[in-house]
This record gives structure tokens, sequence and C-alpha cells, in this order.
């Protein structure tokens, strides 16, 4: 399902000669085009679809809507990992992580196992 979300403006620049915008959705960071919204402050809201802003919209009915849409989880189905969520429709668990340190071996290689064993033995 595709959602127009409320963002707030993070920052505003140019790209390609196009009136780009960084805004926040509750916590995910995206680039939004501003060419419907020319006049679009930093710190001010707007409704959001599909990469492009649409609408400006007050603060509080953007936490509103925002804090509604956390609930419901449509916050996860707009800008989540669709692969992660593929995996969970199908009843199982995500099988990777962003953090490199989950996959880091917990014990050594059997390799290195052999050549720790044989210098313990060659110690006297």
């Amino acid at each position: 399902m595709c959602l127009a979300v409320p963002g707030r403006v993070l920052d505003i620049g140019e790209k390609d000669g196009t009136r780009m915008a960084t805004v926040d959705f509750g916590g995910v960071v995206k680039e939004v085009c501003l060419e419907y919204l020319p006049d679009l402050q930093v710190g001010e809201y707007a409704i959001v679809h599909v990469g492009f802003a649409l609408q400006r919209l007050d603060e509080e009915s953007a936490r509103q809507t925002l804090e509604l849409f956390a609930q419901l989880g449509m916050l996860q189905e707009e800008f989540g990992d669709p692969w992660e969520q593929a995996a969970a429709a199908g009843g199982e668990p995500w099988p990777f992580t962003d953090d490199p340190a989950d996959d880091a071996p917990s014990e050594p290689a059997p390799a290195r196992r052999e050549q720790q064993s044989e210098r313990e033995v060659r110690q006297p």
C-alpha cells in the first residue's frame, strides 16, 4: 500500500536542478522532491506521497498522524525492508542483520583450532 505520510523537513538543497529536501518521517529519513511546494522551509511539515511533497501540514496534525501510523504498523509497512517483510509474511525470521559483529564467527575456525593445539603440544 502506498501512503501519503507527513514528514518534517530537515534540510533543503538542489539535485540536478530540482529542489529537494531531506525529510524525517518519525525516525525514517528520506529524500523528497519539493517541486510542488517550492516555498516549503526547513522545520515545516508536508504530506509526502511517492517521494513528492504535496501539501503543507501543521505540526500537531503531522505528529498525530505519525503516531497513529506507528501504532497501526503502517510506517514499517511503508518504509520497512520489503525482503524482511516477505520473510515475516512467510513465517520465517529475517536471517540477516545490519550489524557486522553478528556475522563474526563465535569460535575459531577448525584450521585455527588445530594450529593452536599443535602449538600447545610443542610448548613444554
